[in-house]
C-alpha cells in the first residue's frame, strides 16, 4: 500500500507550481577554458521536494537557436559545494566552479537547457566541505535521501518552463553529486518513474557505498545510467563502484561503467592542476564525447 508520502512524491512530479523565477545573471569574470562562447544563467528559485520545503538556488543556461522544445540536464555539484574556494563569501554565478561553468555551456551549446543546483548554499554550507569530513556532515545534505529531492525539485522546475521538453531530462552528478546522481536513479520510487521521472543519469566519480541503501536488494536504475571513475581516484573507491555497478548490469539493468586508467577524482576539471596529468586529460576528452553521446540518445525523443 501506497503511504501519503509516497503519493504526495509522485504527484509533485506532475503537478505545476508557481514558481519563483529572478533575472539575477551576472558576467563570470574567469571563464573556463572552453567553450568559449561566455554565457550568462538566469538565477532561479524553486522548492525541493524534501520535507522542510528548503528554496533552493539554480543557475539556468539556456540553449541558443534551437527550434521548438528543448532537452534539459540537472547539474548536481560535489561535496566542495557549486562555488569556487577563490568565492571569498561572495556566492552566485559569477563565483561558479570552473567545472560546472564548462559543462553547463557545454550542454547550452549543444541544444540542452543547463541547470546548476546550488543543495548546500540554502541550507547554510555555501562553501560545501573538506575532504574526509563525508562523518560529519550534516543529514539535511545527505546524498541518498535528500538531494535526490533536490534533483526532483528541479526536474519540475523545468517542467514548468514552457521551452523544455519535460519528457527529455537528464541529470548529471560529480562526486557526491554522482552518488546523488545514482540514488535519484535508483527504481526505489514511487509512481511510474519511467514516465515521471529522469530519462536517464550520468554520475562522475560517485562514492557507491550510499550509506548501504543497496546492500540487500543491489542497484537498479529505472532508466540508464552511466558511470565514469578513474581507477587513481583518492577520494572514493574505484573498485567498490565497479563491482556494485557490474552486479546491476549483469542482472540486466541499464547502467555501464567506464574505469579510466591513471585518472584522478575530479579528472574532468577543465583547470590546469587537473588537466597537466596525462591520464586525466585523456580521460577527459573522452569522457566529453561520451557524455554527449549518452544524452543524444537517452533524451532523444520518444518512438510513438
Amino acid at each position: 500500500m501506497k503511504t501519503m508520502h509516497s503519493i504526495l512524491f509522485a504527484a509533485a512530479l506532475l503537478v505545476l507550481p508557481a514558481t519563483v523565477v529572478t533575472a539575477a545573471a551576472a558576467q563570470d569574470t574567469a571563464a573556463p577554458e572552453t567553450p568559449a562562447r561566455a554565457t550568462l544563467p538566469e538565477r532561479v528559485v524553486f522548492r525541493s521536494l524534501d520535507d522542510a520545503r528548503t528554496e533552493l538556488v539554480a543557475y539556468l543556461y539556456s540553449p541558443e537557436g534551437v527550434q521548438g522544445a528543448a532537452p534539459a540536464v540537472v547539474l548536481m555539484h560535489g561535496r566542495a559545494g557549486a562555488y569556487s574556494s577563490l568565492a571569498n563569501g561572495v556566492y552566485d554565478a559569477t563565483t561558479l566552479t570552473m567545472r560546472h561553468r564548462y559543462w553547463a555551456q557545454y550542454w547550452s551549446e549543444r541544444g540542452y537547457y543547463a541547470l546548476v543546483v546550488d543543495g548546500f548554499g540554502p541550507r547554510g554550507y555555501p562553501g560545501g566541505f573538506e575532504r574526509g569530513s563525508y562523518s560529519e556532515r550534516p543529514d539535511e545534505v545527505n546524498e541518498v535521501t535528500v538531494r535526490p529531492l533536490d534533483a526532483y525539485g528541479a526536474l519540475r522546475y523545468l517542467r514548468t518552463l514552457p521551452a523544455v521538453d519535460d519528457d527529455r531530462i537528464g541529470v548529471m552528478g560529480w562526486s557526491n553529486g554522482g552518488s546523488a546522481t545514482l540514488a535519484t536513479m535508483a527504481d526505489d520510487k514511487p509512481g511510474d518513474m519511467r514516465r515521471l521521472g529522469f530519462r536517464a543519469g550520468l554520475a562522475m566519480y560517485p562514492a557507491c557505498g550510499l550509506h548501504n541503501r543497496f546492500d540487500r536488494t543491489g542497484y537498479r536504475p529505472y532508466a540508464p545510467v552511466r558511470v565514469f571513475m578513474g581507477t587513481e581516484d583518492e577520494e572514493v573507491s574505484h573498485d567498490r563502484c565497479r563491482d556494485l555497478i557490474g552486479t546491476s548490469r549483469a542482472r540486466g539493468h541499464p547502467v555501464t561503467f567506464t574505469s579510466y586508467r591513471g585518472a584522478t577524482h575530479s579528472f574532468d576539471d577543465p583547470g590546469t592542476r587537473r588537466q597537466s596529468v596525462p591520464a586525466n586529460a585523456r580521460a577527459t576528452a573522452d569522457v566529453r564525447e561520451q557524455a554527449a553521446i549518452f544524452f543524444a540518445e537517452a533524451l532523444a525523443p520518444r518512438l510513438p
